[in-house]
């Protein structure tokens, strides 16, 4: 009787209500339509408008994937563009200057972050008026320091490992920087302080000159000067492209440390953009 031969052998009927007969004729399409968000497209079965806020899921993260060509930029722009207009901040790290005449429309702030540029991050930063206690945010400061100096050094020995967590609360006590929050407003050090604590301590002479060339060689101007500019509500980009290679993964890291610094101080709707995660993803603590 199963066969497609159109015999009933078993004879047994039953009767459908409409509800069950309705679902031999699926010649209808949901909607993915809601109340709020913006207009991410067409629907193509049934020409309706795709409206989506991608804030009132759970978890409002999501990944692009997709060939070249295909416009994977370009459906990214437009969802900033789209969320700009309703008052959300949008920050984006561009390693291809991809978001230059796009940020210049909109009135937004283009960091260009290089050897040449004046703007300056200070990864030894640490946020104000943070509503966390002070031991949790100089401890979590310290360990994306600690990430910082691995990539910077192209990894660690185990008896550097040790050695680093203990010079970075030396080099903070330089500057009268404790677990109390009142201490925290006080300048913070650079990273030419913490590699002169290293001095005095035994067994760093390999880690100090790894990290000679960030203090005083070609690379001082990019990591070793105070933060000076500020990250402002709107549209916001940090451009890498005129980077060293090398030097990309380490300057992302120090990107996204200052923005997480900046950002948890104040909850608010923020899209920050990633472009070409895959610089990051290469290396073990940008990639975490």
């Amino acid at each position: 009787s199963t066969l497609p031969l159109m015999f009933d052998q078993i004879n047994i009927l039953r009767n459908l209500d409409t509800g069950s007969l309705s679902s031999t004729f699926p010649f209808t399409s949901n909607e993915l339509t809601q109340d709020e968000g913006i207009l991410y497209g067409v629907n193509r079965h049934n020409n309706s408008l795709i409206i989506f806020d991608r804030f009132k899921l759970e978890n409002a993260n999501s990944v692009i994937f997709a060939k070249s060509g295909s416009g994977k930029s370009y459906f990214v722009k437009l969802e900033c563009l789209r969320y700009l207009m309703l008052g959300t901040d949008v920050i984006v790290v561009d390693p291809e200057k991809e978001y230059k005449m796009l940020c210049d429309a909109v009135g937004g702030s283009y960091l260009d972050i290089s050897l040449n540029s004046d703007k300056r991050i200070n990864p030894f930063d640490l946020p104000v008026n943070a509503k966390e206690p002070g031991e949790d945010v100089l401890r979590s400061n310290i360990s994306s320091l600690h990430g910082l100096v691995n990539l910077m050094a192209g990894g660690l020995s185990p008896e550097e490992d040790s050695v680093i967590d203990k010079a970075f609360y030396e080099t903070y006590a330089l500057k009268d920087i404790t677990a109390d929050p009142e201490s925290q407003q006080n300048e913070p050090p650079l990273l030419i302080d913490f590699v002169n604590v290293l001095g005095n301590m035994n067994g760093t002479e390999s880690l100090r000159a790894r990290l000679t060339k960030y203090v005083e060689g070609s690379f001082a101007s990019l990591y070793n000067q105070r933060t000076n500019f500020e990250l402002k509500p709107g549209f916001v980009v940090f451009s890498v492209r005129d980077l060293e290679e090398s030097l990309r993964p380490i300057a992302m890291y120090t990107i996204l440390n200052y923005i997480w610094t900046k950002i948890r101080m104040e909850m608010r709707r923020r899209i920050m953009v990633i472009d070409e995660a895959w610089w990051m993803m290469q290396y073990e603590d940008s990639a975490k």
